[in-house]
């Protein structure tokens, strides 16, 4: 079990004195809490890079009606981004191209109701490729910027990122939730690569996934439990990380994170987690039923075959 310390950032395109102030800030944090980095009692530092501390857009927030399963929307018309916007389609020689989509519906659409994201929607003609990896590529380089920050500032501690577990519509075409938060073709191999070069562990945020309780809504949502971000990690060799995204008190519930955390057929032991948080301690967990389940749960972490 592990846990971390956050530093929370927002998505804009950052200039030099905005860079400057956040190194300033990660330096100062060293310098002041020395004694706990010395002592061992701050072993890692995770960088929060979004909402929740996620790399990701703040797409789908409930603060402004969203409920699941929703799409979300688009995050890229405030006047920074909508003038990186125009500034990369003139780069790219297509300034029509310089405009947020008209046609994605709204924050609690389902895809297939959207001319985006519909399959074979806008998302696939030329102006939804420039769209989206524009988009993508202004998360990936705010990580690698504020992340390389962090490199320097906290060097021979130990950095981590995290990453969401966008689950829902990712058995359609477009996957749409994915795309309004950020995340577009081979993303995640990306940004694991992103994180192998600055020596950070990448962090998932949805180890439990789901429940038999869930299933329904899941098969609403053309759900897909398999999110491929620990698949990125042990691709690109770096160490991964895992928490859960909601209370669990249940076997399977713990079932399901070990499953993820130490998966059978893996002769290598290569692909297992390096640390696992546990959210979150309360009242709850302490009852007796629940609080044995949950020992049961550290006993199969640090011990043989999960599931016996």
């Amino acid at each position: 079990m592990g846990e971390t310390n956050e530093v929370l950032w927002c998505i804009i395109p950052m200039t030099n004195l905005l860079l400057q102030v956040y190194f300033d800030l990660m330096r100062s944090f060293r310098m002041v809490f020395n004694e706990f980095f010395e002592n061992g009692s701050i072993s890692q530092i995770e960088i929060g890079l979004g909402p929740r501390g996620e790399l990701r857009y703040p797409s789908h927030s409930a603060k402004f009606g969203w409920k699941y399963p929703g799409i979300g929307e688009f995050q890229c018309y405030d006047k920074y981004l909508f003038k990186s916007l125009q500034k990369a389609a003139e780069t790219w020689g297509a300034s029509s191209f310089g405009k947020g989509s008209e046609n994605t519906g709204s924050i609690n659409s389902i895809p297939q109701n959207t001319e985006f994201f519909h399959d074979d929607g806008e998302y696939t003609s030329f102006y939804g490729s420039f769209f989206l990896r524009w988009y993508f590529q202004v998360l990936i380089d705010h990580a690698d910027q504020v992340l390389g920050l962090a490199h320097l500032a906290f060097r021979g501690i130990p950095i981590a990122a995290k990453l969401p577990g966008i689950h829902w519509w990712r058995n359609t075409n477009s996957h749409a939730a994915e795309l309004t938060a950020g995340f577009y073709n081979r993303c995640y191999s990306q940004v694991a690569s992103i994180l192998k070069r600055l020596e950070s562990t990448l962090n998932f945020a949805c180890l439990e996934v789901r429940t038999r309780d869930e299933e329904r809504e899941f098969l609403k949502a053309l759900a897909d439990p398999k999110i491929p971000v620990l698949i990125a990690a042990w691709d690109a060799d770096i160490p991964a990380a895992g928490e859960n995204a909601r209370p669990i008190y249940h076997r399977e519930g713990y079932n399901r994170i070990l499953e993820n955390a130490k998966p059978l057929g893996d002769p290598s032991c290569r692909c297992r987690l390096s640390v696992c948080n546990y959210l979150r301690l309360g009242p709850t967990l302490l009852e007796k039923h629940n609080f044995m389940e949950f020992e049961r749960f550290v006993r199969k972490m640090h011990g043989g075959h999960p599931f016996n």
